[in-house]
């Protein structure tokens, strides 16, 4: 017999709506979802408390609390396999459900390269044994493998990772007879990182000449520009409205590709979108004096004012989804001054409580930013049954006190985080119905699974 479980007396966060109201979960599926206000909710919530604590079900009151869909993390670099002293699929995504993410899907700049089906194959047969969060895999792109690309199943696969500017891993597609040829399939979405190595290059080259090999890390944004990315980005959107590509530009670290990419939205019916992640939204150019290279990353992060943008862009529509990018490194490869130092912050397991700083600042409201960090992606993806508490779903949840501040443990294997200390405290994370986290500790089930997309 499935396993019966009731969460009650929440306040359930769901498709712009809070109310007070209870979910009741059979095996891995949510089979109701009760809101207080309507009649004869209360009592039937009380009839099945009382069926399920008789059977041996699990009956949990969440007084006090919120309940939302777990959250999906679209966009994160787990380093496995290749770089699993930094971080691997088990130790990652046991931080991530401990954040509340219950889903995520991971890029292909590993050794090997994630830019054949095999590659792939290899890292969802270690999900298989060792993830704590459902999973998927992006297929690389480079100049050579569109084979590859032709022969993936849309249905498990999540899209394309294009890199239009080095950065961690060396992935590149250089050939515009490439570009456009993996621009013009319509089978998988592609996901592209924006920024123009030429300008890099040219800014590199000028930074050194400035400070010789003392570049200050507070440079970043100068050499990693607001024009470098704008550059890449204006080409992508171009040839994406050519091609007729669903066309998603990650981690957008400025006003302006914000603004560009809202047009090319508003232009196509939603067909180009943005994404941005949570430290473009709670670090700018100015923290670099006080967190030197651990906030450094690909792009950089920009100015107060992008910032600030951007955080305007997540009520008004201009972002799509919020991710994080994690990029995990051991504190010493963030060591060694600005040429030395990797790019890229472990963020997965603390990106919710980001939010929720910003929902208490009164920058972002509750259900935008469940908008934008479970029903945004699950619909940019088509996942099946994820992302919404619905009945007929699948139970990935998110239960969270808001008025509890905390001071986690980061998980990840790097053992760091340049953010540790919030005003909210994650209670519960469930994946698949099954309990993955408890107040801060794995509780060791295995219950994820691959995600599948109906396309």
């Amino acid at each position: 017999m499935a396993t019966r479980l009731l969460l009650k007396n929440a306040t359930i966060v769901n498709e712009g709506l809070s109310f007070r109201g209870a979910v009741f979960v059979v095996g891995e599926k949510i089979s109701e979802v009760l809101n207080f206000s309507n009649p004869g909710a209360c009592e039937r919530c009380e009839i099945l408390g009382r069926e399920i604590e008789a059977e041996g079900g699990e009956v949990v009151n969440l007084e006090g609390l919120y309940l939302i869909p777990g959250l999906i993390d679209s966009h994160v670099h787990f380093r496995e396999p290749g770089a699993t002293h930094k971080g691997c699929i088990a130790s990652e995504s046991a931080a991530a459900v401990l954040g509340g993410v219950t889903s995520y899907m991971d890029m292909p700049n590993n050794t090997p390269l994630g830019t054949s089906l095999e590659a792939l194959e290899n890292k969802f047969e270690i999900a298989g044994r060792e993830s704590a969060a459902n999973y998927s895999f992006y297929l690389g792109a480079n100049d050579d493998n569109f084979s590859e690309i032709e022969s993936a199943n849309p249905q498990r696969i999540c899209g394309i990772k294009v890199f239009l500017g080095l950065s961690t891993g060396g992935m590149l597609v250089s050939r515009d007879d490439a570009l456009q040829r993996i621009f013009a399939q319509k089978r998988l979405p592609v996901m592209v990182h924006c920024e123009d190595n030429g300008m890099i290059a040219a800014n590199l080259k000028a930074a050194k000449e400035k400070y010789g090999e003392n570049i200050p890390v507070s440079a970043h944004p100068e050499i990693r520009s607001t024009a470098a990315c704008l550059k890449s980005t204006e080409k992508v959107v171009r040839l994406a409205m050519e091609c007729g590509t669903r066309l998603h530009v990650l981690h957008v670290s400025t006003a302006a590709e914000m603004m560009l990419l809202r047009m090319a939205s508003e232009k196509t019916g939603g067909r180009i979108t943005a994404e941005t992640c949570v430290q473009y939204l709670c670090f700018d150019s100015g923290d670099y004096e006080r967190y030197g290279a651990r906030i450094k990353c690909n792009p950089a992060i920009k100015s107060a004012a992008d910032r600030i943008s951007l955080v305007q862009g997540l009520s008004d529509g201009s972002i799509y989804t919020v991710a994080t990018d994690h990029a995990p490194h051991l504190l010493s490869e963030k060591q060694g001054g600005y040429l030395q130092a990797a790019s890229g912050i472990p963020l997965i397991q603390f990106s919710l409580q980001m939010m929720l700083e910003l929902v208490k600042l009164g920058q972002v409201a509750l259900p935008q930013a469940v908008e934008l960090m479970a029903h945004n992606p699950a619909r940019l993806f088509n996942i099946e049954g994820r992302g919404f508490i619905r009945p007929g779903c699948y139970a990935d949840l998110a239960v969270f006190d808001l008025n509890r501040p905390s001071s986690p443990e980061p998980a990840s294997r790097c053992g760091w985080s340049p953010v540790g200390t919030f005003s909210s405290t994650i209670c519960r994370t469930y994946v698949n119905g099954a309990l993955a986290a408890c107040d801060g500790i794995l509780t060791g089930n295995r219950s994820a699974r691959e995600l599948r997309f109906n396309r």
